[in-house]
């Protein structure tokens, strides 16, 4: 299968997870049926400054965000403030949470892979 950049369903939300201004999702793949089943997400996303995902909780998944472009503020489960530049990985696991923001004056991009934990 081979899916065009043009081709790419786009989503978007408005204060993603109760965070502030707009994420916009475009889906790699779409969905637990082109995943596999394995899990919910794979998304080139998308996070003006300011905007960001409010802190949530991951209860039977786990999620992996690689950082492209911009500089994000990650908030762990345990309350601790990172920052984030390009090529930085976060991962949340099952019964783990957290929240990302972007901060500085570009466009955050990650990519974000959301899979099911058995």
């Amino acid at each position: 299968m081979i899916r065009r950049q043009k081709e790419q369903l786009s989503v978007q939300a408005e204060k993603p997870q109760n965070g502030n201004g707009l994420l916009i999702m475009k889906k790699i793949l779409n969905g637990p049926d082109e995943l596999d089943q394995k899990g919910r997400a794979f998304n080139h996303c998308f996070l003006d400054p300011g905007s960001g995902l409010g802190y949530h909780k991951h209860n039977g998944t786990m999620e992996t965000m690689y950082i492209l472009k911009g500089e994000a503020e990650y908030v762990d489960e345990k309350g601790d403030k990172t920052v984030l530049y390009p090529g930085d990985v976060t991962i949340t696991d099952s019964g783990q949470g957290h929240s990302i923001y972007a901060i500085g004056t570009e466009t955050l991009e990650f990519i974000a892979l959301v899979l099911f934990k058995e």
